[in-house]
């Protein structure tokens, strides 16, 4: 898997793209204390770190997160303090559009807040990484039916300016070996082209399977970058940032 290189110049908002999606298309949904964005827990756990977070940027993301409240951060570059607990730390690849055939999947029926319970579902079945009640609020998100039943899905998640990424893909045991996550990404990807965005994606980079669907679908590695999992302290140091300043209502003005 080679790595795809992009024209230097400045930050690409795929370096960050947890802030530059908070800062951007979805400043909506941001909250912020201190140096730290996040977005709410109940539409999905990331938060938006600085490059070199100092001990007051982590105090900040404890007061954000509540004692024993989880972050989840990517292209990070420092390790959280002791007192945080890790609970997952892992490699990932971050893959953008390299000419896929995006097309509107025939069988694919847009899914919204009345179907996440069967989208919640889903996730607990096939364990595609974070997706909460009203993560569906992020952007499209398109499913296939099996006899009633949702078997499949993809959807939007990070916004760079510019950018979506598709996430949420996920597939049944039972139909595995159909297509179907091809298609729904395909489907996807066409949606987000017809607003003149580029789409783009993360995986595990264990997940190999997923990484050669991807691959095979068009997509290209842009860069390596870690993900991690962490559980504030119980007894965090005091933030000094003062309370939480809630975005979304000065992005409506």
């Amino acid at each position: 898997m080679s790595e795809l290189r992009v024209p230097v110049g400045g930050v690409h908002p795929l370096d960050d793209p947890v802030g530059t999606s908070l800062r951007g298309p979805h400043a909506h949904f941001a909250e912020r204390r201190g140096r730290i964005l996040r977005y709410p827990p109940e539409v999905t756990p990331w938060v938006a770190l600085p490059d070199r977070p100092e001990a007051a940027d982590w105090a900040d993301a404890a007061a954000l997160a509540g004692p024993g409240g989880i972050v989840i951060v990517t292209a990070f570059s420092e390790p959280p303090p002791d007192d945080w607990e890790v609970v997952f730390h892992a490699e990932g690849v971050q893959l953008v559009d390299a000419g896929v055939e995006a097309a509107p999947y025939p069988e694919a029926v847009r899914l919204g807040p009345a179907d996440v319970p069967e989208m919640l579902d889903l996730v607990a079945r096939t364990r595609p990484g974070p997706f909460e009640p009203r993560t569906v609020e992020l952007g499209t998100y398109l499913g296939v039916r099996r006899e009633g039943l949702l078997v499949a899905m993809a959807g939007e998640r990070m916004h760079p300016p510019g950018w979506s990424e598709i996430s949420g893909v996920c597939t049944d045991e039972s139909v595995r070996g159909q297509g179907l996550a091809g298609g729904l990404v395909r489907a996807v990807a066409h949606e987000i082209r017809e607003r003149g965005e580029t789409p783009f994606l993360h995986a595990a980079a264990s997940n190999t399977n997923a990484v050669r669907l991807y691959e095979s679908l068009g997509f290209a590695l842009r860069r390596r970058t870690p993900f991690l999992g962490a559980l504030a302290p119980e007894n965090p140091p005091i933030s000094v940032s003062g309370t939480v300043r809630d975005l979304r209502e000065t992005a409506t003005r």
